[in-house]
C-alpha cells in the first residue's frame, strides 16, 4: 500500500524535482537519492522491495566513479534508474 498524505506527496515531488533538475545527471542522482533516503528514514515513504533493488543498482552506477566524474554511460544509467524509481515511488 502506498504511503499517503502531504508528507509522502512532498517527498515524491522533491525527488522528482531533484531528479529533473538542470545540471549533471550523476550529481542530481546523488542528491535525489539522499533526499529519498531521508524521506524513507523519516517514515514519509516506504522502501518497497523493487525500490530497494533500484536504489542498489543506482548505488553501483554512482560508486563506479572512484572519486572522478562519471562519463556518459553512468549518467545515462543514472537517468534511466531515476525514472524507474520515480515510477516506483507511487507504490512506496
Amino acid at each position: 500500500m502506498p504511503s499517503t498524505g502531504a508528507v509522502a506527496d512532498a517527498a515524491r515531488a522533491a525527488f522528482r524535482d531533484q531528479a529533473d533538475a538542470k545540471g549533471h545527471a550523476v550529481v542530481n542522482a546523488r542528491l535525489a537519492v539522499a533526499g529519498l533516503e531521508a524521506a524513507i528514514t523519516a517514515g514519509a515513504l516506504a522502501r518497497t522491495p523493487a525500490l530497494a533493488l533500484m536504489l542498489a543498482d543506482l548505488a553501483v552506477a554512482l560508486d563506479a566513479d572512484e572519486g572522478e566524474k562519471l562519463g556518459a554511460k553512468s549518467a545515462e544509467a543514472a537517468r534511466f534508474i531515476l525514472r524507474a524509481i520515480g515510477r516506483e515511488l507511487e507504490r512506496a
